[in-house]
Parts: C-alpha cells; structure tokens; sequence
C-alpha cells in the first residue's frame, strides 16, 4: 500500500526525468557553438559563387558530366570569436538518401574563399569514397537536385578529428561549435 507520499513522490518522477534529460550535454564551459544554436542566436554568413546565384542551376563544368571542378566559393567578414571554418556539400535529393559531395575543416579563420582551385583545409571522404570534391550527378530523368553548399564559422581552431573522417563526420564534430551558418543552394538536373 502506498503512502501518500511515495505517491506524491512518484508523480515527480517523470518530471524530474524530464529535466534531466533535458540537461544533458547543455554545459557551457567553451562551447559557445552549442549554446548559439541552443539560445537561437546563431549568426548568418553570405555564402556566394561567381559559378552561380542562390536556387540556380549549378554550370555543367562542376558536375560529373564537366570537369568535376569545386566552384569558387566566397564570403565576407565572420562575426568576432570565429576561430576556423568547415564546408559541406550535400544532396538531400539523392535516391538513397543525402549524398554528401565535398566537406572541408580546419579551413583558417582568416580565409574568405575556397574551391575553384583554391585549396585550404584539409578535405574529408565524401560519400563516393574519395576524398575531396565530387561534383553533382544525380540519375538520369530524375529531376533537378538541390545541392546545399553549406560554409560553419566555428569558435575552435581544429576539430580534432583523427583518421580519415567521412563529411558526415565533420558536420556531427562541427555542429558543437557553430557560431554563425551560411547557405548557398544550387540545382542540377541529367535529362
């Protein structure tokens, strides 16, 4: 038989469960990434290419039917405590699920470009299995893709990351650390 304080005691259970587990990895101590995204102050960069403008299609020489060349990317100032950069390229169109093309970290806090024959950074295993720059080429007659260009200004010098990490390995270790996003979406289509 119940008391009517272990019952009371029980209600309280789920609650402080709760908020718990809302808690957890909410610290602070140097994570100011984690605590923009989380208090909704995350700042935004102008992510731009002389390739193409924001939703149009991406020219034929960036994809797997041209040169397979990285566009030149630019963009401006980042806001004050941006310590490095990371770039990821992703095709959320793609059949089996996201395809990740190029992701690029530890790029220099003082950079404003890359691609187009710039290197800086060091490169991650795309989702072909090669390292650096795969451009798009979606499956013939299956409409136009998205691809998100997607430049993180992050409040760490490195990310730490060991071996030969895959792009989806430098977004989960970069996501940590965003202080500011920019977003750059270019489309293309095989017929």
């Amino acid at each position: 038989m119940l008391t009517r304080g272990t019952a009371k005691m029980r209600a309280l259970v789920p609650a402080i469960l709760c908020i718990a587990l809302a808690s957890c990895g909410a610290s602070r101590d140097s994570n100011n990434g984690a605590a923009a995204v989380e208090n909704g102050t995350l700042n935004r960069l102008t992510l731009t290419s002389d390739a193409f403008t924001d939703g149009q299609p991406i020219p034929t020489q960036y994809s797997c039917d041209g040169g397979n060349q990285s566009p030149a990317l630019s963009w401006g100032d980042p806001p004050e405590g941006t310590k490095s950069f990371a770039l990821a390229i992703d095709d959320p169109d793609a059949p089996s699920g996201t395809f990740r093309h190029w992701g690029v970290y530890d790029i220099p806090a003082s950079a404003r470009s890359i691609g187009g024959g710039r290197h800086t950074g060091t490169e991650a295993t795309n989702d072909k299995g090669s390292v650096g720059y795969t451009g798009p080429c979606p499956p013939y007659g299956h409409g136009p893709h998205h691809y998100r260009f997607k430049l993180l200004a992050l409040d760490v010098d490195k990310l730490g990351l060991a071996g030969n990490p895959k792009v989806i390995d430098v977004e989960n270790a970069a996501a940590r650390h965003v202080i500011a996003q920019g977003e750059l979406i270019g489309t293309y289509e095989r017929r």
